[in-house]
């Protein structure tokens, strides 16, 4: 069942603010938040890997583990609906395959194309250093958290991306191999207690060059 409340594009970007105290009192059930997930993930990646990663913290256990990793950021942990905790998957690669291959199954790719495209792939990435894959995996995952963002927006909440919390604590502290998953960001989530603030954004004649 699609949840969306807000069609218009234009309301949804100019009015999009960071909130950082929500109403506590609204929650947001698993189904919304799978399908708000869903509609994120529809953002594009290199090669079509998706690298990105979900925890989605709404319990009140997760919130107390939260909690000491993000002191800074009290207000959105304890308000919030959730904090989604933003993560890449640094063996992405792994999954080429059955991303590949369902797609042919669904008629969106020839399986000559998947064919040639796989192994040259799989080539380019076994050659890529850490850093390399990361600088990739970090543009996928700020386009993710965007459309996010975006996402929850249509459906009637409010969100504010974090960047200061335990990023060197966060994956062990949700069972979660921090060799593998390296943290991104969080986002709080949830019913707006107040219109946040407007912020200033420098002229696009300051910031585009026309050649």
């Amino acid at each position: 069942m699609n949840k969306t409340i807000n069609n218009d594009f234009k309301e949804i970007i100019t009015g999009r603010r960071s909130i950082r105290n929500y109403d506590p009192t609204v929650k947001i059930s698993r189904e919304e938040m799978a399908e708000i997930l869903e509609e994120a993930s529809l953002a594009p990646s290199s090669v079509n890997l998706q690298p990105w990663r979900f925890v989605v913290i709404d319990s009140k256990e997760g919130k107390e583990t939260l909690a000491p990793l993000a002191k800074f950021n009290q207000r959105q942990v304890g308000t919030s609906a959730a904090v989604i905790a933003v993560f890449v998957d640094m063996k992405s690669e792994v999954f080429i395959e059955e991303i590949y291959d369902t797609a042919v199954e669904k008629g969106y790719m020839p399986a000559e194309v998947r064919d040639q495209q796989v192994p040259s792939i799989k080539g380019y990435f076994e050659n890529m250093t850490f850093e390399q894959k990361k600088e990739m995996n970090l543009i996928d995952a700020g386009l993710v958290s965007m459309q996010l963002m975006l996402a929850a927006r249509a459906h009637g909440y409010d969100t504010n991306p974090i960047g200061g919390y335990e990023k060197d604590r966060i994956a062990e502290a949700f069972d979660l191999d921090k060799e593998r998953y390296y943290p991104v960001m969080l986002i709080s989530i949830g019913k707006a207690a107040d219109k946040g603030y407007k912020s200033v954004r420098l002229p696009v004649e300051e910031i585009t060059e026309w050649k």
